[in-house]
């Protein structure tokens, strides 16, 4: 017989009917998975939309910055009508809270009319906040849209750095994040969710970009010695996946010692392209985006079969715009966002321009630097500067 208190045993019973009802919707979600066609094909399209959904904090100051360079890039297309730049501006904090929704219906209706989507960084409301507990924005578009893979390359040629990161993106610890239990007062519970298509479905990716791009080495990133359910599905069919590549080597590691094999000098030129659950992919992207200058030097992009978003890998920076210095803020990562997006919607000539006008500005010449402050040049001078080396590079041939 329970020794616990009514109340408790109240609790966990209401517990156990949320763990229920969690249980029947993601089963519901696993089988939709399964019943989802190919990827659009964006060669076939004879108009492509591009949303322009600018966020929080710093967010609309360089997602306005980054628009204008696609815009330059794609001036051509865009007059013949086959690209059309579309701006939504219903993102922002304020508007969430008032409509109590990560994503409010009218903003997701405008968001579904896009094929690709330039997303600034979004506030997500924590402990301490003035705003309610709702649920992350960037979570919410990755499940409303099935953007299930989260792809981020870092590349640092003078230390043998080249890797591309396939976190899966609409599962793991974050799939529920804001549907865990209070079970009682003194027991918290989160869960985590692993499909089989998920896995599945990542894996392959994550694969066939290793095989298209001669990358040679995948390695599946988990803790399955330890959380051996979830983990342990997710690794048991990435492996299987990897069979079916047998040009390809497969190694798996622990998340752990990944982190510590990224700062090795020397093991750290052996890894290629990961393949990772959600949370692990969160964490280690960051730490290895430092490698090549910080977060505000990383994109993102946010792949699904019918839609892709691109977006920076930092934070919407309020206190700058506290602080006033809002004009001052980075657009480097938004701009690496849009390589990825030119390379999706099958514009690779134009996204390896971008890579490389990027790559001077940011590392070579910097003949302006951007600091945060008064003390460098604007985002817009950046994006300028930006421009200017394309003309310069493309007037070179």
């Amino acid at each position: 017989m329970s020794n616990f208190t009514p109340n408790t045993e109240q609790s966990i019973q209401k517990a156990v009917q949320q763990f229920e009802d969690l249980l029947r919707t993601q089963q519901a979600r696993a089988e939709e998975i399964q019943r989802q066609g190919d990827f659009v094909d964006f060669g076939a399209l004879e108009q492509l939309i591009i949303g322009v959904c600018g966020g929080d904090g710093i967010g609309p100051i360089i997602t306005k910055e980054s628009a204008r360079v696609l815009e330059y890039l794609l001036r051509d297309e865009a007059a013949a009508g086959k690209v059309v730049f579309r701006e939504i501006d219903g993102l922002t904090i304020e508007n969430r809270v008032a409509a109590n929704q990560a994503i409010p219906d009218d903003v997701l209706a405008e968001l579904k009319q896009c094929h690709v989507i330039l997303k600034g960084p979004t506030t997500t409301p924590q402990a301490g906040d003035p705003w309610p507990n709702i649920e992350s924005a960037n979570v919410a578009m990755r499940k409303a849209l099935d953007l299930f893979a989260n792809v981020r390359p870092v590349k640092v040629e003078d230390q043998g750095i080249d890797w591309t990161f396939f976190r899966e993106n609409t599962e793991g610890a974050y799939a529920v994040g804001s549907q865990g239990v209070n079970a009682s007062e003194d027991l918290a519970v989160d869960f985590c969710v692993t499909t089989s298509e998920g896995s599945r479905r990542i894996a392959r990716l994550a694969y066939d970009y290793a095989r298209r791009n001669g990358k040679g080495r995948v390695s599946i990133i988990t803790k399955a010695n330890v959380i051996k359910t979830t983990d342990g599905k997710f690794l048991k069919l990435c492996k299987e996946i990897g069979a079916e590549y047998p040009d390809i080597v497969t190694d798996e590691w622990y998340i752990d010692i990944t982190t510590a094999k990224l700062i090795d000098e020397k093991r750290r030129r052996d890894f290629r392209v990961f393949v990772l659950p959600n949370l692990y992919g969160d964490i280690i992207t960051d730490e290895a985006a430092e490698f090549q200058g910080g977060v505000g030097t990383a994109g993102s992009a946010n792949i699904g079969k019918r839609y892709a978003m691109f977006e920076a890998i930092h934070g919407s920076a309020p206190r700058m715009i506290r602080e006033g210095r809002g004009q001052y803020a980075d657009p480097c990562s938004m701009l690496r966002a849009s390589v990825l997006l030119l390379s999706h919607i099958g514009q690779q000539g134009k996204s390896d321009l971008l890579e490389c006008a990027l790559d001077i500005c940011m590392f070579e010449e910097k003949r302006i630097a951007i600091t945060g402050r008064d003390t460098g040049c604007t985002c817009a001078a950046f994006g300028d500067y930006v421009m200017k080396t394309i003309a310069r590079l493309t007037a070179e041939g």
